[in-house]
């Protein structure tokens, strides 16, 4: 993969991630999170899809289509799974 294509991918899985933020809200640390996932997510959708040999909408050695699915799924899963509360012990047996 050259340089351009993974500056390009990254600058779309970013975008990604920031206008999931943009429509989810939250603070710094869900930004954070997000991008990170977004960038996961984007980094392994282009990755099975160069493994698989799926290739939905490519632009140059980037499988655009594949990647911004991993994205959206990794996005989706981070953030149902961040909204799990977690009740604390009051000790008592049952």
């Amino acid at each position: 993969m050259t340089l351009p294509s993974l500056l390009f991918g990254l600058v779309i899985a970013l975008l990604i991630g920031a206008v999931f933020h943009l429509l989810r809200g939250g603070g710094l640390g869900r930004l954070i999170l997000y991008l990170i996932l977004s960038l996961a997510g984007f980094a392994a959708g282009h990755l099975l899809g160069e493994w698989r040999g799926w290739i939905l909408f490519p632009i140059g050695p980037l499988d655009t289509g594949l990647a911004v699915i991993g994205s959206l799924v990794f996005l989706g899963l981070g953030d149902w799974l961040s909204h799990i509360e977690i009740k604390p012990d009051d000790g008592s047996q049952v």
